[in-house]
């Protein structure tokens, strides 16, 4: 078979005829959110992220010998917490509970034996979804990573920030710098929080009503964010998912419990 590591590994990047001579048993599924990053990041920031980690890790894994699909992103997320900043594009647990069903099928049909969804965004949980699809599909191993979970942010950033902060921002200045605002244009990123006792020790949840958290959409100062950290950050990010791919590859779905 005569093609690069991207078609392979990058199911939009590949045509019928290297799909159709390749055996995949793993799947990538990125799943990330259109909505406002501060006022110097794109809308589609939490996309590009995920997606960017899938496809290099995807390729890194292939180096090691691991054939892993990466499938288009998909760019809505859960964002019942932003319905009144516009333009947020909001679909609920349940409709993605659907297009997950309605996925997963499709990866039955044609052999693939697990699934991983590389989460990039806060506001989708997948639990739940895991153990009704684990339910319906119980001979497709599935789990839920979070990438910005993959390795710790305070080795990288001064004020990681967890929305259009540094973090996110130092990414977006490596992965799509042509998107990226002068960051004199965005605001603090300062958020209010709830002052309640379980919610400061993490014992209560609930969702953040945006607008009443911060007034900037962001959460964490970007003013620290450079290309270079981005870069870093996300070389370990996707090495480390890599192995991990390929760990999973390599292990049987009748193995995983030892």
């Amino acid at each position: 078979m005569n093609c690069n590591l991207n078609e392979v590994s990058i199911l939009a990047d590949a045509n019928y005829k290297t799909v159709n001579e390749t055996d995949y048993k793993l799947a990538v599924l990125p799943w990330g959110a259109t909505e406002a990053h501060n006022y110097h990041l794109p809308y589609a920031t939490d996309n590009y992220q995920v997606e960017y980690v899938a496809k290099q890790a995807s390729m890194q894994a292939l180096s090691l010998g691991t054939k892993s699909l990466v499938l288009p992103c998909v760019p809505f997320g859960v964002n019942t917490g932003q319905l009144d900043i516009k333009f947020c594009m909001n679909i609920l647990p349940s409709t993605q509970l659907a297009i997950l069903k309605d996925l997963v099928d499709v990866l039955k049909r044609h052999n693939i034996e697990k699934l991983v969804i590389l989460n990039g965004h806060g506001g989708n949980n997948f639990k739940n979804m895991i153990r009704e699809l684990s339910f319906l599909y119980p001979e497709i191993f599935i789990c839920w990573v979070d990438w910005f979970r993959l390795v710790d942010w305070n080795k990288y950033f001064d004020n990681a920030g967890d929305h259009a902060g540094e973090m996110e921002t130092s990414v977006m200045l490596h992965i799509r710098p042509d998107l990226v605002r002068p960051l004199s244009e965005a605001g603090d990123g300062y958020a209010k929080k709830i002052p309640l006792s379980g919610f400061r020790e993490g014992w209560a949840v609930t969702q953040r009503q945006w607008t009443k958290v911060t007034a900037d959409t962001g959460v964490g100062d970007p003013k620290l964010a450079t290309a270079e950290k981005g870069k870093k950050y996300l070389a370990d990010c996707a090495q480390k998912l890599a192995h991990f791919l390929t760990e999973l590859h390599q292990t049987s779905n009748e193995d995983l419990y030892m």
